[in-house]
C-alpha cells in the first residue's frame, strides 16, 4: 500500500480528498490534515502529499520547498498559474479544481509508478548484497546479512551491525533507507525503527525482540503489514 497524507484548508476539500484516496485500492490514507504544519509529523511515514498549494499560513508550494527529503507530491489547486512551478519542485502531477476521481485515479497511477521505478532501483542497487553509508568523510562498506536494525535520531540513522560494538552513525532518512533496503529481507516496523526479518528472535503484534536482545516495538500503522510478513 501507498501511503499517503491529504493537505487542504477548506473541509469540502479536504473530504473530497479524503473519499478519493479511500476509494483508490493501492492508496492509505494515514493523516488528513487543515494545514502543512499538522502534515509534518507525518511525512516519515508517508510516501505521497496530496496538498493544497493556497492555504494561510504557509503554501503548499513553499512548505514542500522547505522539506530536505519530501515524500512524492501531488498538489491541487483552483489556479492554473502554478502549474509550472508545482513542476519544479519535482511534483508528480498538479490536479485543479475541481477534479474529477478519474483524474485524481490517473494522478495516483503516476504515483504508483514513480514509486516502483524508484523501488526497482534500489534493488538493482543492491543486488551484490551491499549497501554503502557515508560517514566520517568516507563510505562504509556494510554487507545486508550484517544488519539487524536501523534506528532514526532525527536527521541520522544509527546502523546496527553485527560484530561492531557500536552502531555506525550516518546523515541519512529512515524513509529513504526504507526505499533501498530489499523489502523481502527488511521492514520498517516503527517511525523510528527498521529491522531485518533474519535477525528476530521472537515478535507479537506491538514488539518484536531481536537476536541481540533489541526490543523494538511495532507502530500501529504497521502492523498489518509486519503481522503478513512474519505470519502471526
Amino acid at each position: 500500500m501507498i501511503k499517503a497524507i491529504a493537505v487542504d484548508d477548506e473541509p469540502l476539500a479536504l473530504r473530497q480528498l479524503e473519499l478519493y484516496i479511500r476509494d483508490v485500492p493501492f492508496l492509505e490514507l494515514i493523516a488528513s490534515c487543515r494545514s502543512a504544519a499538522q502534515a509534518k509529523r507525518w511525512l516519515e511515514e508517508t510516501d505521497v502529499l496530496f496538498i493544497d498549494i493556497n492555504m494561510p499560513d504557509l503554501s503548499g508550494m513553499d512548505f514542500v520547498r522547505a522539506l530536505d527529503n519530501p515524500p512524492l507530491v501531488v498538489f491541487t489547486t483552483a489556479y492554473s498559474e502554478y502549474a509550472i512551478e508545482g513542476f519544479k519542485v519535482n511534483a508528480v502531477d498538479y490536479l485543479l479544481k475541481p477534479f474529477s476521481f478519474e483524474e485524481f485515479y490517473a494522478a495516483a497511477e503516476k504515483v504508483r509508478q514513480r514509486l516502483e521505478q524508484s523501488r526497482a532501483a534500489a534493488l538493482l542497487h543492491n543486488e551484490n548484497s551491499h549497501i554503502f553509508f557515508k560517514t566520517d568523510y568516507h563510505n562504509v562498506r556494510v554487507e545486508l546479512d550484517t544488519i539487524s536494525h536501523v534506528e532514526s535520531l532525527g536527521e541520522y540513522i544509527k546502523v546496527h551491525i553485527d560484530g561492531r560494538d557500536t552502531p555506525l552513525l550516518t546523515l541519512h532518512s529512515l524513509k529513504s533507507l526504507a526505499e533501498q533496503l530489499p523489502s523481502e529481507r527488511f521492514i520498517r516496523v516503527h517511525r523510528s525503527h527498521i529491522i531485518s526479518l533474519a535477525h528476530i528472535r521472537d515478535a507479537s503484534l506491538t514488539a518484536v525482540t531481536l537476536l541481540d536482545g533489541s526490543r523494538i516495538p511495532v507502530g500501529e500503522i504497521y502492523r498489518q503489514a509486519f503481522r503478513k510478513a512474519v505470519s502471526l
